[in-house]
C-alpha cells in the first residue's frame, strides 16, 4: 500500500519522516510530498502550493491513501477549492487527519467521499506515546474501520468555524464528537453557545465530549468544568448529551470513521 503525506496547514518537522518510516517498515510505503517541508509565513507553502500538493496525490492512481501531516492552521483556506478539483480516482482513497484537517474531512464527506477518518497524524510521533498513535493510524489506513453508527468527530474551534460555510456537512442523526486543546473555559463556553445554537447541529443525534486538555487558568476562574459546560449547552439546546468520546490532541486520540 502506498500512503502519501501532505501538509494542508503547517510545515512538518524534518525528523518526522525517518521516524515514521522506521516505525512502519514493511507494512506500507509512506511518501512525504516535498510540499510538507516548505515555509511561507505561517504555512507549509503558499495556499496554491498546498492545494496543488493535495490535489496531485489525491488524483494519483498510484496512491492508495492520503494522510494529513499535522494540524495548526491553513486547511480551511484551501478546502473548498481543492475538493472541487478531485476526480473519481480521489474518491477511492482513504483520508486521515484531525484538528485543522477537520475542514478537509468535513468537505470531503459532504462531497460524498466514503473513507474519511479522524485520527492521529505523522507529527503525533513526537508526542509521548506517539509511536502507538502513528501505528494505530497506519492500521486504519490499511484497513479502515467500520463505523457502528452515523458519526462525526471535530476539534471544537474548527467545527465552530466551518458552520454555515460551503463545506459544512449534514449533521442529521449523527453522533457529534468534539475535542479541544489549550482553550480557556470561557472560550469553550462561547464556542458551544455558537455551535449548539445552529439548527443544523440541533438535528444531530447528540453530542459527545472528548478531551479538552489543557484548559488554561483564568482570572477570575470560570467556575465550571468543561463537561458541565457541554451539558449546560446541550440541555439549553435540547441536544442529547451522549457522554465522553475517546478523542483529543494527544497520543490516545482514537480513529473515528465519518459515516
Amino acid at each position: 500500500m502506498k500512503i502519501a503525506v501532505v501538509a494542508p496547514s503547517n510545515r512538518l518537522p524534518d525528523e518526522v519522516p525517518d521516524r515514521v518510516r522506521a516505525l512502519v517498515r514493511d507494512r506500507a510505503e509512506i511518501v512525504f510530498h516535498p510540499q510538507c517541508f516548505l515555509s511561507s509565513g505561517h504555512f507549509a507553502g503558499p495556499d496554491q502550493m498546498r492545494e496543488n500538493a493535495l490535489v496531485e496525490v489525491a488524483n494519483d492512481p498510484a496512491i492508495d491513501a492520503v494522510w494529513f501531516a499535522r494540524g495548526g492552521y491553513g486547511a480551511g483556506r484551501i478546502a473548498e477549492t481543492a475538493i472541487a478539483r478531485l476526480g473519481d480516482v480521489a474518491r477511492e482513497k482513504t483520508y486521515l487527519g484531525y484538528s485543522d484537517a477537520g475542514f478537509l474531512l468535513a468537505g470531503l464527506h459532504k462531497a460524498g467521499f466514503g473513507r474519511v477518518l479522524h485520527g492521529p497524524m505523522p507529527a503525533d510521533i513526537r508526542r509521548i506515546g506517539g509511536e502507538a498513535a502513528v501505528s494505530r493510524a497506519v492500521d486504519a489506513l490499511l484497513a479502515p474501520p467500520v463505523a457502528d453508527r452515523p458519526q462525526y468527530a471535530f476539534n471544537l474551534t474548527v467545527l465552530s468555524s466551518l458552520l454555515g460555510t460551503a463545506i459544512e456537512p449534514d449533521f442529521s442523526g449523527r453522533a457529534l464528537m468534539i475535542e479541544e486543546v489549550d482553550e480557556h473555559a470561557y472560550r469553550i463556553d462561547r464556542m458551544l453557545f455558537h455551535v449548539t445554537s445552529q439548527p443544523a447541529i440541533r438535528r444531530a443525534a447528540g453530542l459527545m465530549l472528548g478531551r479538552c486538555d489543557p484548559v488554561p487558568d483564568n482570572d477570575p476562574d470560570f467556575g465550571e468544568e468543561v463537561e458541565a459546560i457541554a451539558r449546560y449547552w446541550c440541555a439549553r439546546s435540547h441536544i442529547p448529551y451522549l457522554g465522553r468520546a475517546d478523542i483529543g490532541h494527544d497520543a490516545d486520540n482514537a480513529v473515528v470513521r465519518f459515516s
